[in-house]
């Protein structure tokens, strides 16, 4: 697949993989894409995932023939790009191969070897000339790797920016939803933490001519809408952000009675205005797909039984899939039930007290067993203070 005259796709699509990551689920597969830029020096950029390393050195052949290559780049040692360095190695004895200092420290973990003999060592303002095309190196450490680095191509302008806007699928499914929901699900399941390190990077970013996006899952980027959008998503994100109106509701139930209460408090909050509620059983719907949920919105409601006199496990796991990801700047609101000791607010409050800049409310709405009148009034309370009527 042509990117540029000189750039050309030579990654692979996985359609057998059932859990990325071996955690989230991907229905329409997954993309581990790597590019070959052609110049008077062949560059290679990235390997792809172990099962296809075969396919991958198909797809780089039918590329340049039999023509030498020069260099092999490595962005990101994380196996699913980095598998086949060996394979090719093997394939390629005059490349070299380049990376960060931390990679190839990786590298001898991964295979027995740092390729001492033919490694090329490079940081943050080092360059790489192929030609008419030279790569400009940048820092990306704990984006979402600590050895990470991103390269430019100061002749077509395009960033190869590593597991940066990137997004579950594969490449030749076409995703219903667009780039944004695999895009959000993927970078808050996986980058979310590192906030902080991804608006380091998109700084660097702002002072690059960028023409085109080249991710190492996903589709390239290609047009300037694309760009401006997935940039101006990305400093929603990693600033925690809030990007849409509306309130996440996410809920655990044993016998259907706090689920009746959130499917109640729901059509409350529909009922005063609420432009959107996006709501999830803990129990059986992606757990990534709620913890997107819970960082789009800027508003978030909590409703879980006590269970041996705490929070709900998956409630308990979902409070600290947000914690662990620096789930900050939000309004929450509580709703527990317990038949004859409510214990789940306290525990959730404790939970949520160790995260930064998170307003719970005052009310809290308790139920001891099915809804009643009282806990209804309670919720036309709650539903007033998170929404700040």
């Amino acid at each position: 697949m042509k990117v540029t005259d000189d750039i050309k796709y030579i990654g692979v699509n996985d359609h057998e993989v059932d859990l990325f990551e071996g955690q989230f689920e991907v229905p329409l597969g997954m993309a581990y894409n790597s590019y070959v830029i052609k110049d008077e020096k062949i560059a290679v950029m990235d390997t792809v995932d172990q099962n296809f390393g075969d396919e991958w050195l198909q797809n780089l052949k039918s590329e340049i023939g039999d023509a030498k290559v020069d260099f092999l780049v490595v962005h990101h040692m994380e196996p699913d790009h980095s598998a086949n360095i060996a394979k090719f190695a093997a394939a390629y004895p005059e490349a070299k191969i380049v990376s960060s200092l931390p990679a190839f420290a990786m590298m001898k973990n991964f295979f027995g070897t740092d390729f001492a003999d033919r490694r090329v060592i490079v940081k943050e303002g080092d360059t790489l000339a192929l030609g008419r095309h030279t790569l400009a190196f940048v820092g990306a450490p704990l984006v979402h790797w600590p050895e990470v680095i991103v390269s430019y191509d100061t002749a077509d302008k395009v960033l190869f920016s590593a597991d940066g806007f990137g997004k579950f699928g594969a490449n030749d499914v076409v995703d219903p939803e667009g780039w944004d929901c695999e895009a959000r699900r993927y970078y808050f399941g996986i980058v979310g933490k590192f906030g902080a390190q991804v608006q380091a990077l998109l700084k660097k970013a702002a002072g690059l001519d960028i023409k085109m996006i080249c991710p190492l899952h996903g589709p390239v980027l290609s047009t300037a809408e694309e760009i401006t959008h997935a940039i101006g998503q990305y400093l929603t994100w990693s600033s925690y952000g809030v990007e849409s109106e509306g309130v996440c509701l996410a809920y655990t139930s044993v016998y259907g009675h706090t689920k009746a209460a959130a499917e109640k408090f729901a059509e409350i909050l529909k009922a005063k205005g609420c432009p959107k509620v996006a709501m999830a059983d803990l129990a059986r719907d992606d757990m990534y797909e709620t913890i997107e949920d819970g960082f789009r919105y800027g508003k978030l409601v909590l409703a879980t039984t006590t269970y041996n006199g705490a929070v709900f496990p998956k409630m308990e796991e979902y409070i600290r899939h947000l914690m662990r990801r620096q789930y900050q700047n939000r309004k929450v609101g509580l709703i527990e039930n317990g038949t004859w000791a409510p214990m789940a607010a306290k525990g959730m409050k404790e939970l949520l007290g160790a995260m930064k800049d998170i307003t719970v409310c005052e009310t809290v709405v308790t139920i001891k067993g099915a809804l009643a009148d009282d806990a209804v009034a309670q919720m036309q309370k709650l539903a007033d203070e998170i929404l700040g009527n």
